[in-house]
């Protein structure tokens, strides 16, 4: 292999060390002799075998070949999942009963007289005032219409704005609450939705080029239930094409912030709209980290619920084994507050899990285990002390943890290979050439060089997976949750290999030059020399155990208030 072209070998075979078919005759490519296989993929599989052993195995792969060619050929709908399904709970596993009374509710403050006052209040505030008559929903829909008009075109966040639509559904709220019908806990709340998850005749276009004009038939479960709770789609939700990123067909998605840096991705915009106050809340999804790394950008709070808390139904597929919807917002309560709404298998997407969902807890720190390791902190920034200092004050035990030892590079390639195969007919095709982004780390190249990744080691990586998940038990038994550096500790993707919830809050306001990519941090000795500083939030993840979102949002709210950061409002 090491004396052939890499264009001719990569595009030349029919077959990459195992069952795993190339794009290569698909596209026009000459497929090299069956007897050429073994030995040139043989450095794929990290085994070495004899010529005898080669020349043996010939009539197998003839077979494999014929298959891959034939897999590569079929096409499959987005939402067919694969047999195997993933489920987070070990053997054993038992949900905790009885963890504390339910909180009792916030006084709700008086109503803003300002109308940007009232568009970065927290969604249960609005809910609030608006059950008791004293805030319209068309007046609020009015109000982020009126902000979306001043700010979208910066943060370039909204795909498709349904503002007629939404004035007609808002009217109907409070034509319903009038006449002394409530709808549910979201009634009259505008909201955000991500564009990979189905409105009926709207536009959903997964932010690629390849699907713009895919006008869906139905809604998703999700946004179904969003409207029987009286909640309002406002507008369709930029993200990073494919669910990767923050550039998609419309550009990238900006942070309110700091508009000459993106918002990260993948839910770039539902955060960008949270946090620049278009919409009262905002639903995104995770795979890993798309919830996370766009909420710490731009200063939102962000909910990744357990894996199977939320069917899927009717939303983009990306990776069926770690796709998850969540919540951005502006309060941790707000999280739960859409997510109570959204809870629950809906008969048909098959990993949906049935678990309830409690109300709030009302918690006393002094019995809250809060696990952390002190070097994560050490490492971290001015914000991440702030948020120990204040689980400290807060009166949280805390408790030094063990993390598993699991090297995470070598699960690495679960995500792209799930994804791969989900959109193979992109690779097949040659349509994955539309997408904007073709980076080396970019979908399309990632996706390529999938095709050479073998079954075995597929399920070697899956195995590993387990471990990781029955090691993580352990640590996750000795504590009720764990603070934590966003990335810290490999945290995100052990959380997301291991389907486990997590809540992500602003702790911080620093000050940092325009950030690249996806860079979390620039710390003041690579600041370079005259740049620009901007003050930009920062904040906090903090993991909890499988099913037990209503007690993680009780800490964070705990946390959130110990704190005290001033509200966030970085647009005017």
């Amino acid at each position: 292999m090491d004396s052939m072209p890499r264009r001719r070998f990569v595009m030349g075979l029919g077959l990459a060390g195992g069952a795993v078919a190339t794009a290569g005759p698909l596209r026009g490519a000459t497929a090299a002799p069956a007897t050429t296989i073994p030995a040139a993929c043989a450095p794929l599989t990290g085994l070495s075998f004899t010529a005898p052993e080669q020349q043996q195995m010939l009539g197998a792969v003839d077979e494999i070949v014929d298959r891959a060619r034939a897999l590569a050929q079929m096409r499959f709908d987005n939402d067919l999942p694969p047999a195997e399904l993933f489920d987070p709970r070990l053997a054993g596993w038992q949900r905790e009963k009885g963890i504390a009374l339910a909180a009792p509710a916030l006084p709700l403050p008086n109503l803003p007289t300002g109308a940007d006052d009232i568009a970065f209040s927290p969604a249960w505030q609005l809910a609030g005032w608006i059950q008791s008559g004293k805030l319209k929903a068309r007046a609020l829909t009015d109000i982020y219409l009126d902000r979306i008009a001043r700010n979208a075109d910066r943060l370039n966040c909204i795909t498709t704005l349904m503002a007629d639509a939404a004035r007609r559904e808002a009217e109907a709220c409070d034509h319903d609450l009038a006449r002394g019908h409530l709808r549910g806990p979201l009634h009259g709340l505008p909201y955000g939705l991500k564009d990979l998850i189905d409105t009926a005749g709207v536009e959903t276009a997964w932010g690629a080029e390849p699907y713009r004009g895919r006008v869906p038939a139905s809604d998703a479960t999700i946004v179904t239930r969003m409207r029987d709770a009286g909640a309002i789609p406002l507008a369709k939700t930029s993200l990073g094409a494919i669910a990767y990123g923050d550039i998609w067909y419309g550009g990238r998605t900006r942070n309110p912030w700091n508009t000459a840096e993106g918002s990260s991705g993948s839910s770039a915009g539902s955060a960008a709209a949270v946090a620049g106050g278009l919409c009262a809340f905002a639903i995104g999804t995770e795979t890993m980290g798309s919830i996370i790394a766009p909420a710490a950008r731009c200063g939102a709070v962000g909910l990744r619920p357990t894996f199977g808390r939320v069917p899927r139904t009717g939303a983009m597929a990306l990776c069926w084994s770690l796709d998850k919807i969540g919540v951005l917002a502006r309060d941790p309560l707000d999280t739960a507050l859409a997510l109570k709404v959204m809870n629950g298998p809906d008969g048909q997407d098959a990993s949906a899990i049935p678990e309830p969902l409690g109300r709030v807890p009302q918690i006393t720190p002094a019995n809250i285990r809060v696990g952390y390791r002190p070097e994560w902190f050490k490492a971290g920034t001015a914000a991440d002390w702030a948020a120990l200092a204040a689980a400290r004050k807060a009166g949280f035990t805390l408790h030094e943890i063990e993390m598993p030892e699991v090297d995470l590079e070598k699960l690495g390639g679960l995500v792209v290979l799930e994804a791969a195969a989900a959109f193979q007919e992109l690779t097949a095709s040659g349509r994955d050439d539309l997408l904007t982004w073709q980076d080396d780390i970019a979908w399309p190249n990632s996706w390529r060089a999938a095709q050479f990744e073998t079954a075995v080691n597929y399920i070697q990586a899956q195995r590993l997976r387990r471990r990781l998940m029955l090691e993580f038990a352990k640590t996750m038994a000795s504590v009720d949750v764990i603070l934590h550096p966003n990335n810290a500790g490999g945290l995100l993707a052990i959380g997301n290999h291991c389907g486990y919830p997590a809540l992500c809050l602003p702790v911080a306001m620093l000050k940092q030059p325009t950030r690249q990519g996806f860079t979390d941090y620039v710390a003041p000795a690579d600041v370079p020399a005259g740049a620009a500083m901007h003050r930009v939030p920062f904040n906090v993840s903090i993991t909890g155990r499988l099913f037990e979102e209503a007690r993680l949002v009780a800490v964070g709210q705990a946390l959130a208030r110990t704190i005290g950061l001033e509200p966030l409002r970085p647009l005017p």
